[in-house]
């Protein structure tokens, strides 16, 4: 789900249709009217208190400028924007949380490419490789990254921890070997929630799509993703049934299959916390700050570790996701605000204002207001290799669709066989 799987918690919002002027020109009266008024609008998912937050970092943009921004905040983006598009009525920017759907509009040729206004320098000066490649079609740029999300977390309660003498795993093995000590100690290693309404088991593609990346590689990873290798190969099989050695175990997850499968996502990391914890390790990204129990001290309880490494000749992956914005009207102001989203100054502005991750290099940690989003900046920062969530790469049939409908399957009690030639069945053909 999407947008960090997004944001899961702003897709529950109800609101349908934000239209807000960022900020009016300061302008005298005499010099703003409608005939003479600069402006860029822009359609994006972001909505609520993140909305709050996008208008404070776009704030300089006007004042220096004097260029209003008009932003349509919808949780229904996907939807919205093709019709806007289809109808000749696109907005100048669109903020997307899928880079999927944004490189379909650059291969119909919809979007400006960014190498006709910023230079190749610019670019690599903004961002990480990686970053660029996950923004482009085709090498060529279309997308500046504002906002990242890391969701190769493991939760912990630090107090806990400390209290009895467990240590951070820095393999898969150590973090198994943990697991299993807890067993034997009567207590539950694990705590995962799938439960999530019409999006239920997304919470269980992200654990496979972590595992592809430590077992199978990037280069599997991307051929998986784009189906140059089916659902049924042996990589993602292997993948399914690692998982499958966590989530069917009923000595390491609390509530067994059923705790699993009707635990609400935004509940299960409580888990953690209490005087009696139900569990010990939560695996999600970074939005899951926003569940934390309101008496829980995230200084001081709170702790968290990259999922470990599974094969060592494939490092250290880090699965993300993000917001990217790219341009379907090449005007001066769409071309000020891109040059202005991919400079430090909106990112610097927003990891003060908490809640948000910078894709962009050189943004300086001290900036972030806790240790927690500094620790998830710095493992971002860290990351050798990051993929993109593999279900918003993919076709919606399967990657919003059956594959998640398949994890929930899986966790049932459905052979790993099944349930992976049921996902392979539902690839369109037209993107064969």
């Amino acid at each position: 789900m999407k947008q960090y799987k997004q944001t899961p918690l702003l897709s529950l919002c109800s609101i349908a249709f934000i239209s807000i002027a960022l900020l009016v020109g300061c302008q005298p009266a005499q010099e703003s009217s409608e005939s003479t008024k600069k402006q860029v609008t822009i359609l994006g998912v972001v909505i609520g208190e993140q909305q709050k937050k996008l208008e404070q970092a776009l704030a300089a943009f006007t004042e220096e400028t004097g260029i209003e921004i008009v932003y349509e905040g919808t949780d229904t983006f996907a939807t919205t924007l093709p019709i806007r598009v289809d109808s000749g009525n696109p907005p100048d920017l669109a903020m997307f949380p899928q880079p999927g759907l944004m490189k379909d509009f650059a291969k119909e040729g919809k979007l400006i490419p960014l190498t006709n206004f910023m230079t190749p320098q610019q670019l690599q000066d903004a961002y990480a490789d990686s970053w660029l490649e996950l923004g482009s079609v085709d090498d060529t740029v279309y997308g500046v990254w504002y906002r990242a999300s890391v969701k190769s977390l493991v939760w912990y309660n630090s107090k806990v921890f400390k209290k009895n003498g467990y240590e951070i795993p820095k393999t898969w093995d150590e973090m198994i070997a943990l697991s299993d000590r807890l067993v034997a100690e009567g207590k539950t290693p694990w705590c995962i929630g799938l439960e999530s309404g019409d999006a239920t088991g997304w919470v269980a593609t992200d654990w496979v799509e972590d595992i592809m990346l430590r077992t199978a590689g990037a280069k599997t990873y991307d051929r998986w993703i784009t189906h140059q290798i089916p659902f049924t190969d042996q990589s993602v099989k292997n993948a399914l049934e690692t998982f499958g050695k966590i989530v069917r175990n009923k000595n390491y997850v609390y509530g067994g299959m059923v705790g699993v499968l009707s635990t609400p996502f935004g509940d299960s990391i409580q888990g953690l916390f209490g005087d009696k914890p139900n569990c010990y390790l939560h695996r999600q990204a970074t939005f899951i700050a926003s569940f934390l129990p309101e008496d829980v001290n995230i200084t001081e309880d709170v702790g968290i570790f990259p999922l470990p490494p599974i094969n060592a000749e494939q490092g250290l992956p880090i699965l993300v996701a993000g917001d990217v914005f790219a341009m379907f009207n090449d005007t001066p102001e769409a071309r000020k605000l891109m040059e202005y989203l991919a400079s430090k100054v909106p990112h610097e502005v927003a990891a003060g204002l908490g809640g948000y991750i910078s894709p962009r290099k050189n943004i300086s940690l001290t900036l972030y207001p806790d240790q927690l989003m500094k620790k998830q900046a710095q493992i971002l920062a860290d990351a050798e290799v990051i993929r993109f969530d593999a279900s918003d790469m993919m076709p919606g049939a399967v990657g919003t669709g059956t594959f998640w409908s398949g994890m929930v399957d899986y966790v049932g009690g459905t052979d790993v066989d099944t349930v992976l030639q049921n996902i392979e069945n539902s690839w369109p053909e037209s993107t064969q």
